[in-house]
């Protein structure tokens, strides 16, 4: 077969041998890039678990000897298949034997804290007006399917969706102790409280622009749209009569129109759709079968074959609800001090010279450069794993004598009263959103600070190995993409102390909207596997991902030795993934990223180092008029 040419298909001239050679394993939906290297990660730390839990080694880290304990629960599947459905039932009897509104009034706190869905959801979060203090959010309930784009019963889609999961919940449900005629009904009921939820609830498209979530309103405001729930009650169980003045609709709609999908009429349908949302919910901590019903609609929604093997799961498990603990134990053995300083020397690179891009910006005048400059001066950079492990770690403690149910009932219990006591303390900025096993990064608008797990910090992203040139390609983009995202369509909202203010002169702000909109163009409607991509929703990580080629593309001038063409294949090699089809769909719809693919080939199109790398020329495929070529930071 012909290989195609680097000018017509960057990703698939640098990946395609690799893409023909790749097998997506049945417990995952994609191969390649970063699920690769969370692969290796998993490898490695599954056989540290195993020599923990054997006894072959030890760590001085107590939190992660506590997820060690959790591990040998999963593992312990003859105790799980024994007790089958059994830890659940008296929960399942509590909803079960609610009457009236009243009834889930008194039980309100007991249902939160132990994960039972309320007709709405509540948490606590840095306050969007001032980043050093709390809020407390309000928005609606989850909805089954994964968008609300999917409820149009006239797309075929959501009679298979709803079916796949109707058939999961039937199975599920035959082991509860219900007649057939009653599982009959709280299937029925739950589809129907759903669907209301539906008509209520963001899209994700709306969702994506995370700005319009800021919706302060007053807390009788609140319990008035929450009627016939008694909002204070619940608050004053929680925290006396200590009681916040303002509460946050992330979902102002859903809140206003609570009355359309949770009234006394429906709340007979409310108590069915809550007992078989808490019952799917627990089969993850049940038995084994019933941990493999429970999750037939995931794997259908992602085209995956089966769950992992038994010890993959013990530490996905283990690692997931101990993150922190078990990345630093991560870090601090596998991440290099060498690479830290490094990259961190990169970021800083980085970080200055995105302020010359600033202060030579064509569309900005003078005091929003200085604004701007000024925030970039602040970015915060936590780099490989934190010093130490967080103290609510210290309070998860794993019974010996609990079942897998038990055990994960009162972990999650502490971390959800954790959070809800962080109201009315100040927010701690040292806390990080990753942990050091993690494959990915993220910037923090609330705190203006920039995360990189350890675990990204291996090839193809990044290498001491690696040319200076590959790296930019690498984790250099990838480190600009991060701190473009301040300066994105919801970044470009919040100031150098994380709140939503405008630092923006009305004239300067009107240029970028412009260019975000030309960006929402510029990919909009792009088709992709029978799908379209939605320009709106990707918009932010497009804006990120064209920065951060803006900001390696300039510091590529200014080395010596540059190799322009290395950079490309890198940036390219990055994005390499093979995706089963029913999972290619579902990010279609519901990622704020771009697929895999266009990220590779469409970001270098905006730059004329690509056209002069290659020699692309109007004829090629990846050509763009210079015209219609943007670059925004």
């Amino acid at each position: 077969m012909e290989k195609v040419r680097i000018q017509d298909d960057l990703y698939e001239y640098v990946n395609g041998e690799t893409l023909e050679k790749l097998v997506i394993p049945d417990d995952r939906p994609v191969a390649g890039g970063f699920v690769q290297l969370d692969e290796d990660v998993e490898k490695i730390m599954m056989k540290e678990f195993d020599d923990f839990a054997s006894g072959k080694n030890t760590t001085d880290i107590e939190e992660v000897k506590e997820a060690v304990k959790l591990y040998q629960k999963v593992l312990d599947v003859d105790r799980r298949n024994k007790e089958g459905i059994t830890p659940v039932l008296p929960l399942l009897e509590k909803i079960k034997g609610m009457k009236n509104v009243k009834d889930l009034n008194a039980l309100a706190k007991e249902f939160l804290l132990s994960g039972v869905s309320l007709p709405f959801s509540t948490d606590v979060s840095d306050d969007m007006n001032d980043a050093t203090k709390h809020a407390l959010v309000i928005l609606g309930p989850s909805i089954i399917l994964p968008d609300t784009s999917y409820y149009d019963e006239a797309n075929p889609v959501y009679g298979q969706l709803i079916g796949l999961y109707s058939a999961m919940a039937s199975q599920v449900l035959a082991y509860a102790p219900l007649t057939k005629e009653e599982q009959e009904l709280f299937l029925k009921d739950t589809l129907e409280i759903d669907k209301l939820i539906s008509k209520a609830v963001k899209s994700r498209v709306e969702w994506a622009n995370y700005v319009d979530c800021n919706n302060p309103i007053k807390l009788d405001e609140a319990c008035e749209y929450l009627k016939p729930f008694d909002f204070k009650s619940l608050l004053k169980d929680l925290y006396g009569d200590r009681l916040p003045e303002e509460v946050v609709a992330y979902d102002l709609r859903a809140i206003k129109e609570f009355k359309t999908y949770f009234n006394d009429e429906l709340f007979p349908k409310y108590v069915h759709w809550c007992y078989v949302k808490a019952l799917l919910t627990a089969t993850e901590t049940l038995s084994v079968e019933l941990k493999s019903l429970g999750g037939m609609f995931r794997r259908a929604l992602m085209g995956v074959a089966s769950d992992p093997k038994i010890e993959k799961q013990a530490y996905q498990v283990a690692s997931s609800v101990f993150s922190e603990p078990v990345g630093v134990y991560y870090g601090r053995k596998y991440f290099g001090e060498e690479a830290k300083a490094d990259v961190v020397n990169l970021v800083k690179k980085i970080i200055e010279t995105y302020k010359l891009r600033v202060s030579k910006n064509g569309f900005l005048k003078e005091a929003t450069k200085e604004k701007a400059i000024k925030k970039l001066s602040t970015i915060e950079i936590k780099m490989g794993y934190p010093d130490k492990v967080n103290k609510i770690y210290a309070l998860m403690k794993v019974n010996s004598e609990d079942s897998y149910y038990e055990a994960m009932l009162k972990l999650a219990k502490i971390r959800v009263e954790d959070n809800f006591n962080d109201l009315f303390k100040p927010v701690d900025r040292t806390k990080w959103l990753m942990p050091g096993h993690m494959v990915n990064a993220c910037y923090n608008p609330s705190a203006n600070d920039i995360t990189f797990p350890a675990a990204i910090l291996q090839k193809p992203f990044y290498s001491i190995n690696q040319t200076v040139s590959e790296n930019l390609g690498g984790i250099g983009a990838v480190i600009g993409h991060e701190i473009s995202h301040a300066f994105d369509n919801n970044g470009a909202h919040f100031d150098e102390n994380g709140n939503m203010k405008n630092w923006w002169t009305e004239e300067d702000f009107k240029a970028f909207d412009a260019l975000t909109k030309d960006m929402i163009v510029q990919y909009d409607g792009i088709e992709f596997h029978g799908g379209k991509v939605n320009g709106e929703l990707v918009v932010s990580e497009n804006i990120a991902d064209n920065g951060g080629m803006g900001v390696t593309i300039e510091i590529m001038h200014g080395l010596e030795g540059a190799s322009f063409e290395e950079y490309f294949k890198n940036w390219a090699r990055v994005w390499c993934m093979k995706a089963k089809e029913e999972y290619i769909q579902l990010l279609l719809v519901n990622d704020v990223h771009s697929p895999a693919v266009l990220r590779a080939n469409m970001t270098p199109r905006n730059f004329d180092e690509w056209y002069s790398a290659f020699n692309v020329k109007e004829t090629d495929k990846m050509f763009i008029p210079k015209e219609k070529r943007i670059s925004i930071w």
